[in-house]
């Protein structure tokens, strides 16, 4: 019985030193993440932010999100053509974007570059909110494919489109993540937006010490 107990004893400490040194290196991968997150921050806002208020656009550090949120700019209402006040400003962001994540610091770290449609929760004629709902997911994704096949087919970025066509996605997300106004009501004008959000692979490298603890 003694032998037994000194069995399960052992163990639990052999256990116990793995979930700390897994917990050690989930420790590693979040401090580097937030290290590349905010210089990756810093760098976006130096180039951006003098073109930030002409482009009706913001950048969210929690994230990495560049948001284009003025719908008056970016699409006709119920169409997925990118206006040409759209194409303009995708033809100054993208590639100096592009240049940005393509340099030696960020190039490892970036798992995604994601393009995001966002719509309110409007449809005229919709039989309901569901029929709304759908109607706009369609939308959405359309405009995500339009960006997408428009910034693929600039010519400053074509030599890195190979890298371009495994990193960047078209996301369409319909009224799923509204924005709300001061009240907690939704606002429809921002709701109805693109965005350019960045992942980096924290994610995936905490999956696989996760995994391996299985």
């Amino acid at each position: 019985m003694t032998g037994l107990m000194v069995m399960f004893l052992l163990i639990a400490v052999c256990y116990m030193i793995r979930v700390e040194a897994d917990a050690g290196r989930i420790k590693t991968v979040a401090v580097a993440y937030s290290e590349t997150r905010d210089a990756l921050y810093e760098e976006l806002r130096k180039e951006f932010s003098p073109d930030l208020p002409r482009w009706h656009a913001q950048l969210i550090k929690a994230d990495l999100t560049l948001r284009f949120s003025e719908p008056d700019i970016l699409f006709a209402q119920g169409s997925s053509e990118l206006k040409p006040a759209f194409k303009d400003i995708l033809d100054d962001f993208f590639p100096r974007y592009v240049r940005i994540l393509r340099s030696p610091k960020y190039l490892r770290a970036i798992s995604e570059i994601r393009i995001e449609g966002h719509t309110s929760s409007d449809w005229i004629g919709a039989a309901s909110p569901d029929d709304a709902y759908l109607h706009n997911m369609e939308l959405s994704q359309a405009r995500t494919r339009s960006t997408l096949l428009y910034v693929l087919m600039l010519p400053q970025v074509r030599g890195d489109v190979d890298w371009l066509r495994r990193l960047v996605t078209a996301n369409g997300l319909s009224s799923s993540r509204l924005i709300l106004d001061a009240s907690g009501k939704e606002d429809a004008a921002r709701s109805r937006r693109v965005e350019f959000k960045i992942r980096t692979d924290a994610e995936t490298r905490i999956a696989k010490i996760l995994e391996v603890t299985r």
